[in-house]
């Protein structure tokens, strides 16, 4: 019985290196999102950074971040 048991798990050991190297060594990752406004209400969220915060999943995680602004206003 033990020696079934081994067998079966030598296959399927076997038979995940197979699976694994057939794999190609490099792969493409692409996402997109289609967002239902005018691109002029979406430029000007995104084209000023002080309203970061209001749109950016990120600035949610770490609610104690400082932020700083130098520079232009927008652009």
């Amino acid at each position: 019985m033990l020696k079934k048991i081994l067998l079966v798990l030598v296959a399927l050991v076997l038979v995940f290196v197979v699976v694994v190297a057939l794999q190609p060594s490099e792969f493409h990752v692409e996402r997109s999102v289609t967002v239902d406004a005018p691109a002029s209400k979406v430029f000007g969220e995104v084209n000023d950074f002080h309203k970061w915060e209001a749109w950016s999943p990120w600035a949610k995680l770490d609610p104690n971040a400082k932020v700083n602004f130098e520079g232009p206003e927008a652009g």
